[in-house]
């Protein structure tokens, strides 16, 4: 008797995530479209363990990875989130790094082929998560996109690793450094994805591909993916650990905080007001480097930019 039987994907009682498993595929669906299929810290947890169960399950030769709708794939992390979560506690964004890596590491480690089914806009970690499959499949109709740069973060879950693999280095600082959309035709041309169809087409091309994949040797497919996965992995695990600790710190600076509050809020984000505090002084805080001290309630590390404390009321001296 197997140590590691099948279990039926109903049993794994998840709420962010779609899990079915059928004819020796497994269909992982990030189910939050009113949300653009972002990852909440939740999602990344379910979907770390259905990964992990497709992977061990024997009756399971390809995954297949997609969103709920038909506007997007995945959008990355819930911005939302990270506005009201992790900029307030940035300690903890090492820990949501920590479930990110393994989230990225179920695909790459799955030992089964990985099709993204890439339904709607695949942008920032989304854009990421097609990277970490074997193949991906694009509707003609929607883009991809690396938005880290524009929203006070670093798109280091991936695409900084494996961008320049993918499209070259021009490109992949193109991407990364202007946050441009790529649409599917040109994401083709570019070799982002392997096949671009019409949406009536998705799910019939998608099928083409797992049939196809199913209909190979199986341990011979699975060292296949081990090995292609030379560069993608010597490239994430030289520096993701780094980008996880700077991350963590990074949040605590004007520039998360800056990014997310201007997406919540529907805004454009002041870039240019943070460039010229830079010129004058110090732009990693939000009310300016921790200098005064409170003269009257002996209050310290009061920001430069308070004409009052924040405890007593008392007057600054500036």
């Amino acid at each position: 008797m197997s140590l590691f039987p099948s279990r039926p994907a109903e049993e794994m009682g998840f709420k962010d995530v779609l899990y079915e498993k059928k004819a020796m595929l497994a269909r992982i669906t990030i189910n939050r479209p009113e949300l653009y299929n972002s990852y909440s810290t939740n999602t990344l947890r379910e979907l770390i363990a259905a990964f992990n169960d497709a992977s061990q399950d024997d009756t399971v030769a390809v995954i297949v990875f997609t969103g709920a709708g038909d506007k997007a794939f995945c959008t990355g992390g819930d911005v939302k989130e990270y506005s009201s979560v992790y900029t307030q506690r940035p300690h903890d964004y090492w820990k949501y790094m920590g479930l990110f890596s393994g989230y990225i590491e179920s695909i790459l480690k799955s030992g089964k082929v990985t099709i993204a089914r890439i339904n709607g806009m695949a942008v920032g970690g989304g854009n990421e998560s097609q990277l970490a499959c074997d193949l991906a499949v694009m509707a003609d109709d929607t883009y991809l996109a690396q938005v880290g740069t524009s929203v006070g973060s670093v798109a280091c879950g991936g695409a900084t690793q494996w961008l320049s693999i993918h499209v070259g280095d021009r490109r992949a600082r193109e991407m990364l450094f202007l946050n441009p959309r790529i649409p599917a035709r040109q994401a083709l041309e570019w070799g982002l994805v392997n096949r671009v169809v019409p949406r009536e087409k998705l799910d019939e091309t998608v099928n083409e591909f797992a049939q196809q994949c199913i209909d190979k040797f199986p341990e011979c497919t699975r060292y296949t993916k081990q090995q292609v996965n030379y560069w993608k992995e010597s490239a994430w695990y030289a520096t993701v650990g780094h980008a996880r600790d700077w991350l963590s710190t990074h949040f605590t600076c004007v520039e998360p905080y800056e990014g997310m509050r201007a997406f919540v809020e529907k805004r454009k984000p002041a870039y240019r007001n943070l460039r010229e505090q830079a010129i004058e002084g110090s732009p990693e805080f939000l009310w300016g480097p921790y200098r005064h001290d409170c003269p009257k309630c002996g209050a310290k590390g009061l920001p430069a930019d308070f004409s009052f404390c924040g405890a007593c009321g008392a007057t600054l001296e500036r």
